[in-house]
């Protein structure tokens, strides 16, 4: 009897491309990163091809391959939109891999990804409903609901960075500029840019999220840009909860690392959840840096 093909998957990021391949249990066959040539469309399906045709013949197996992008697929022209790698906006990326690697390929941003490999076998592994953070450079969100990655017909399930910041206070109004043409989106306080933006404004000090983090304890310039942050990470996140009730939070990306997070956000958000009692666990994620590539694996779990 042949055994199980393994599972590919690779996360597309703006500075670096990395591949890994799975087991059908989950465990690392192996893992490889390369730069992402990110101005340039041809090299970056050249390098993607590479490290497939590479993992392949270490492999001895033909893979599922499985992608996970920034942006996302528009339903109605399948072209990529959204992507901060912004030569890959406005192309045919999953029809132009298909073509380069002579087979089927699955796409999901790399948010889903993320969420998806968490709710696989990781923080939120059995849990029914998964709602998958990641904030760093930018804010994003994925669901996964009994263990599938829910797309929606627009494609923009758990888009939650670019929702308004709930509950905004008058000082917050009308809210930092958002590369989407709006004002105070989530995206815009919650990001590692919005909160080093927030701490220069309040303190003069050009500090990275870590720095403010680690001086908060010692310093009242930090401790106060820390607790603005956790008061708005819990606004936003009650306001998830009260739309989709998820059995678990995974929070991913640079600013997860931020211990406080655990501790104070559930804390918090009580106050503007619509629920006498809040059961919703928010964890770290199991993978970290790991996640996103081994979702990507994962789109063809199934």
């Amino acid at each position: 009897m042949n055994a199980p093909p393994p599972h590919i998957g690779i996360d597309l990021g703006g500075t670096k491309t990395e591949i890994i391949a799975l087991d059908p249990h989950g465990k690392t066959l192996l893992r490889e990163r390369r730069p992402t040539p990110a101005h340039d469309y041809g090299a970056i399906l050249d390098t993607i091809a590479a490290l497939i045709e590479n993992a392949e013949r270490r492999l001895g197996a033909r893979a599922s391959v499985g992608i996970g992008t920034p942006g996302a697929l528009s339903p109605a022209s399948g072209l990529l939109r959204n992507s901060n790698t912004q030569c890959l906006n406005g192309k045919t990326l999953k029809q132009d891999l298909e073509t380069h690697l002579e087979r089927p390929v699955r796409l999901a941003n790399d948010a889903n990804c993320f969420a998806l490999s968490e709710a696989t076998d990781g923080a939120a592994a059995g849990a029914s409903v998964v709602f998958g953070v990641i904030v760093g450079t930018g804010t994003g969100g994925g669901i996964v609901v009994d263990g599938r990655v829910l797309n929606g017909p627009n494609a923009i399930a758990g888009e939650w960075g670019h929702n308004p910041l709930p509950w905004p206070r008058a000082e917050e109004l009308p809210g930092p500029a958002c590369y989407c043409g709006r004002h105070g989106c989530i995206e815009t306080w919650l990001s590692g840019p919005g909160l080093r933006r927030d701490h220069l404004a309040s303190s003069g000090e050009r500090l990275d999220p870590a720095q403010i983090a680690a001086r908060a304890p010692d310093k009242a310039a930090s401790a106060a840009t820390l607790s603005r942050y956790i008061d708005r990470m819990a606004r936003a996140l009650a306001q998830v909860i009260n739309l989709l009730d998820p059995d678990v939070i995974v929070l991913g990306g640079g600013i997860g690392n931020i211990d406080a997070l655990y501790r104070e956000v559930p804390q918090r958000w009580g106050q503007w959840i619509f629920s006498d009692v809040v059961s919703t666990r928010l964890l770290r994620p199991l993978h970290g840096d790991s996640s996103g590539v081994r979702g990507a694996a994962w789109l063809w779990r199934d």
